[in-house]
C-alpha cells in the first residue's frame, strides 16, 4: 500500500490544508504618498493617466487602499501584506478624512444629512463627520485647475468616513445638492499628508526614515 503524501486525505476526512501567511518583511515599509491629480493607484499607466512608477522608485511596495485618478491626496503603499490587509479591509474601519471643494455653500441641513447617512443607489452610507471649513484652506494649485462656473460660489468641507463605496464622497455631496469640484484625501487613520507637497512621499515607519528626496 503506498504511503500517503502530506496533502492526501481519505474521502471521509473533513480536514483541509492550512494556508500559511506570508512572512513579514525584514524591513517593513509604509509610504505616505501625496498623490497628484491624474495619477492612478497602480504602477502601470493607462491612457491619459500616469502610473505610480513615474513618482515612486521603491521595489516591493503595493497600494493599500485605492484613490481615484481624478482625486488627490494620501495614498498608502507597503511591502507588508498583513499591514496592507489591515489598512484596506473595511472591517477595521480606519477613518478616512477628505477635504472636498464643492459647488455652493452647504447649510446646516445639508451637513446634517451627510452626518446622518445619505441614501445612494447602492445603499445608505454610514454616519459620518462633516463640517464646513471656514476660512477656506490654502491648497496647492491643481493641474489642471478645476472648472469654475460664474456666479456660483464654492466652499470646502471636511468629511470623515469609515467605509469605501465606489466614488462615495462625490456621490454623497451630489446627493445633498453640492457636486464635488475637487477631492483631496488628507488622512487615513493616523497617517496623513501633512508636510508633503503633491508628488512627495515619506516612509511612516521609524526604521526606514526614507523620503522622496533621499
Amino acid at each position: 500500500m503506498p504511503r500517503p503524501t502530506p496533502f492526501s486525505r481519505s474521502p471521509n476526512s473533513r480536514s483541509s490544508v492550512v494556508r500559511q501567511s506570508a512572512p513579514r518583511p525584514e524591513v517593513p515599509r509604509l509610504l505616505c504618498f501625496h498623490k497628484p491629480y491624474g495619477v492612478l493607484s497602480q504602477f502601470t499607466p493607462e491612457g491619459k493617466w500616469q502610473g505610480l512608477k513615474d513618482w515612486i522608485d521603491v521595489p516591493g511596495v503595493y497600494v493599500a487602499g485605492r484613490l481615484d485618478a481624478d482625486s488627490e491626496g494620501l495614498l498608502l503603499l507597503t511591502n507588508d501584506g498583513q499591514l496592507q490587509a489591515r489598512i484596506a479591509d473595511p472591517r477595521h474601519k480606519m477613518e478616512k478624512t477628505y477635504w472636498v471643494q464643492v459647488e455652493g455653500v452647504p447649510d446646516a441641513a445639508a451637513l446634517q444629512r451627510l452626518r446622518d447617512g445619505v441614501q445612494l443607489n447602492d445603499g445608505l452610507t454610514l454616519p459620518a463627520k462633516a463640517r464646513l471649513l471656514d476660512p477656506q484652506p490654502l491648497m496647492a494649485a491643481r493641474k489642471p485647475p478645476i472648472r469654475v462656473r460664474q456666479n456660483i460660489p464654492d466652499s470646502w468641507i471636511e468629511l470623515i468616513i469609515r467605509e469605501g463605496k465606489n466614488r462615495q464622497v462625490r456621490r454623497m455631496t451630489a446627493a445633498v445638492g453640492h457636486p464635488t469640484l475637487r477631492l483631496v484625501r488628507m488622512a487615513i487613520g493616523p497617517y496623513s499628508i501633512e508636510g508633503l507637497e503633491p508628488g512627495q512621499w515619506v516612509d511612516a515607519l521609524p526604521d526606514s526614515g526614507s523620503t522622496s528626496d533621499s
